[in-house]
């Protein structure tokens, strides 16, 4: 085994000799001198602690260097089933809000505004829907850090309240849930608590670490609680943001207005944006003529966490187009004219691509090495849909976990697709059938739609999707073995081995090693196989064949040739 000198070892990992004499002496490594040779064992074990050491180093720098930066306010999203409360909400914070300035203010609609308390600032989002926010996900912008949801205390939750909670999961919002209207007679927030834990989420006051907040919209009651719950959570989660960072940013909305002409609404997320900067949104470039805050104030910086109107983009950019800074207008052009060229070859090369079968999808999930099965889930009544997750629940393993997103009665809608595409899931109905719109859209959007009429169809393509996903277990299977009675050689140098097949069969495909007094001393794949001159495919138990190896020929009689394959063991 080669061995390698003390300062040799010192000079590969950049340390001095008494630096890594010292580190012996720790792993208790005995030696004479920095001229004394380590085993390869042992220097290799150096290696992987030198590496670790400097990993968890640069790891505890790096977070020195975080807890270094100021922190920024957290931003919030509202979501909710319809007419539950998320804009009476959004109307509550933005009118406290509006109280606390001058009588006369102006107030700018800049896509968020902040909500200041004693404990901190809070940013929200006032473009609710669930639908806006997962739009703006699938672009790649992580927006919100914490996703309130509205509940009716006297409605509880329902099918919109499903989808807004699997919206929220997938983009990895912190969630808190907010029961509304609890100024109502007929609220029953114990029964939403109920609903909740049937999903999964355990208050807080029943031992678990779903939070839920009482509040009402219409009077306010609650909604501090709501404020302080949210920075507690921000404080916890330690949001923090370098304002000197390279400036980068997130379109919330985009309109083109009569007078100013293409207004974009733009969360700063990373460093300061000042007004001269040349930025690139997506595929759209421009200089930033003008911004103006949420109080109308013109602003010439500004830094993460705050919400502004910007003027000076050519084109109309999109909700979800991340903003970067650019040094100048040509690199704006370049940029912008790189990522129109890549959009339309990721067009053509994901026409290709997308899952029209379950095999397809299949192998988008392992190219990715995905370990999970996403399902989002259609069914005719709530029965079957009870009785599509009894099963599945059978189904998942320690490898492969079945994660169902969503479980609703009812056709599939739009919105499972933008889901469906954020979380890379597949869409199975049964019993009920999707409108030409929505075929439309998971065709257009890549994603895979199925329906079924038998529940145990539906359940033998799940099995197919969590096979499909696990690591395949393999096991050797002997086909036959040839005994070594003579060696001959080719004009070109080459020798190959006349043999008597003297057990199952030798076949052409196989794999192959050569045993010798028992022991193994090669192992590849077959050149030939022949019987007389003739190339053959196999020969069986009892009859002589000729045999040539890829790569050896140095053959003695009495050498065994095994052949074998690798087969996969049954689930």
């Amino acid at each position: 085994m080669a061995k390698i000198r003390i300062y040799q070892l010192a000079k590969e990992l950049g340390m001095t000799n008494e630096e890594l004499l010292e580190l012996l002496d720790q792993m208790g490594v005995a030696y004479k001198s920095h001229a004394s040779t380590l085993s390869e064992e042992d220097a290799e074990a150096v290696r992987e602690l030198v590496k670790e050491q400097r990993g968890l180093q640069e790891k505890l720098a790096e977070e020195e260097r975080r807890k270094a930066l100021p922190r920024r306010p957290p931003v919030v999203v509202i979501m909710g089933h319809v007419d539950h409360g998320k804009t009476t909400l959004l109307d509550y914070l933005r009118k406290s809000r509006i109280a606390e300035k001058e009588a006369g203010g102006i107030t700018q609609h800049v896509g968020a505004f902040e909500v200041k308390t004693p404990q901190g600032t809070v940013v929200f989002i006032d473009t609710p829907g669930h639908e806006a926010f997962t739009t703006i996900r699938q672009r790649g912008a992580k927006v919100a850090d914490i996703a309130v949801i509205v509940i009716a205390a006297d409605d509880g939750i329902m099918p919109q309240t499903d989808e807004a909670i699997a919206h929220a999961k997938a983009a990895g919002a912190k969630i808190v849930f907010a029961l509304n209207k609890m100024d109502l007679p007929q609220a029953d927030p114990d029964r939403v608590k109920r609903q909740l834990m049937e999903r999964g989420f355990v208050p807080e006051e029943y031992g678990g670490d779903a939070i839920v907040v009482p509040i009402s919209a219409k009077t306010g009651q609650g909604v501090q609680d709501l404020l302080e719950m949210i920075l507690l959570i921000a404080e916890l989660e330690d949001y923090r943001a370098d304002p000197n960072a390279e400036p980068k940013g997130v379109i919330l909305e985009s309109k083109l207005d009569k007078q100013a002409g293409i207004i974009a609404n733009m969360l700063v997320q990373e460093g300061t944006f000042r007004v001269g900067d040349y930025v690139v949104a997506g595929e759209v470039y421009g200089r930033i003529r003008a911004m103006m805050d949420a109080d109308g104030n013109q602003r010439k910086e500004t830094g993460p966490g705050s919400a502004v109107q910007v003027l000076g983009f050519q084109e109309l950019p999109h909700a979800g187009d991340v903003v970067e800074w650019v040094p100048d207008l040509e690199a704006a052009k370049e940029i912008t004219e790189e990522r129109k060229e890549e959009r339309k070859a990721r067009e053509e090369a994901e026409k290709e691509r997308r899952p029209r079968t379950m095999a397809d999808l299949l192998r988008t999930l392992q190219e990715e090495g995905q370990k999970e099965v996403n399902l989002i889930l259609r069914a005719d009544t709530q029965g079957s849909l009870e009785a599509i997750q009894h099963i599945l629940a059978k189904e998942s393993t320690e490898e492969v976990k079945i994660n169902v997103l969503l479980a609703q009665v009812g056709a599939p809608t739009e919105s499972d697709v933008l889901l469906a595409q954020t979380a890379n899931a597949a869409i199975l109905a049964f019993g009920v059938n999707p409108s030409g719109a929505v075929k439309k859209a998971a065709e257009n959007k890549g994603v895979l739609l199925k329906t079924f009429r038998i529940i145990y169809d539906l359940i033998d393509e799940v099995r197919a999707m969590v096979k499909g996903q696990k690591e395949p277990i393999y096991k050797e299977e002997i086909l036959g073995r040839a005994e070594v009675r003579a060696i001959f050689r080719l004009p070109g140098g080459k020798q190959v081995a006349g043999c008597m097949v003297t057990q199952g069969k030798v076949v052409r495909s196989a794999e192959v090693r050569v045993l010798r007094k028992g022991e193994e001393i090669w192992k590849g794949k077959m050149a030939s196989l022949k019987r007389f001159k003739e190339d053959v495919r196999e020969v069986a138990q009892g009859y002589e064949c000729g045999i040539g190896l890829e790569g050896f020929d140095d053959f003695q009689e009495g050498d065994i040739i095994e052949a074998f394959q690798m087969v996969e063991v049954p689930a």
